[in-house]
């Protein structure tokens, strides 16, 4: 432990959508993530890297509260969206989570039909006016997945008849259909093969030009691929938080070096 660093990028254009301010998280009696200090920047990506059991996938459900469904958990400290602290007791936890959505390790398409799929948020929300406008969403965030071409004829089809990959990005345009602000990504691509995580990871450049994007990766090639900054967690604490190519060229922290180079972790 004590590793902490200021952890905060200082930009004057473009307020943080997200500030993490001294977040300590807790299983139980058992402290998980200490003094966490992070400011997310709109339309950017932001990677977590760090070796298994680190934090970054329990910080990261953090950010949409989902750890909220785990008994015995404990949140301490502050998360803002947009000036607005989501742990306040009065904060809409369903608006929450679809104004930053979520996309998981291995997909997880409902037992349903591609149409389905993408109307369920929309349907669930009431987000359409009529069936054109629902029709309309749902080509949208299929064509923003970049998956429309290979699926329009298919529509009614079951979705989980179509690759792992296609159906990776199908769960993306589900959280698409919803029109959030922030997508978490946790290790999306880990279950994919080689050409469909280049198409994630290709959707996920083109994504953050409308969305702020925040991954977990094993994968420091992909974390140096996709973001704009990188932040290292290490036993629950984050060591360094820093633009992608100064972590990977300069780091601060021992630490970091050690881990990028892999002499550690």
């Amino acid at each position: 432990m004590g590793w902490r660093i200021s952890c905060k990028i200082e930009r004057v254009s473009e307020a943080p959508i997200l500030q993490v301010q001294d977040l300590e998280f807790f299983y139980g009696e058992k402290l998980a993530l200490s003094k966490i200090n992070m400011d997310i920047l709109p339309r950017q990506v932001t990677a977590l890297i760090g070796p298994s059991g680190c934090g970054k996938s329990t910080f990261l459900r953090c950010l949409n509260r989902m750890n909220d469904t785990l008994p015995g958990t404990r949140v301490v400290g502050h998360i803002r969206l947009e000036g607005k602290d989501i742990y306040a007791p009065d904060y809409n936890v369903a608006e929450l989570r679809k104004r930053v959505g979520m996309v998981f390790q291995k997909p997880n398409p409902f037992p349903q039909s591609v149409y389905d799929n993408v109307a369920f948020g929309p349907r669930v929300l009431g987000l359409y006016r009529d069936q054109a406008d629902l029709d309309g969403i749902v080509e949208k965030s299929l064509r923003d997945a970049v998956l429309w071409d290979e699926v329009k004829d298919d529509l009614k089809a079951g979705a989980l008849g179509f690759s792992l990959g296609q159906q990776q990005r199908l769960c993306i345009a589900r959280v698409l259909a919803v029109r959030p602000e922030v997508i978490l990504f946790d290790e999306s691509t880990s279950a994919l093969d080689p050409i469909a995580t280049g198409r994630v990871e290709d959707l996920i450049a083109e994504l953050k030009k409308r969305y702020t994007i925040v991954i977990v990766t094993h994968n420091m090639q992909q974390a140096a691929r996709v973001s704009d900054f990188t932040g290292l967690f290490w036993l629950g604490e984050l060591v360094e938080f820093s633009p992608t190519t100064d972590m990977f060229l300069h780091p601060k922290v021992e630490l970091t070096e050690a881990y990028i180079t892999g002499r550690m972790g």
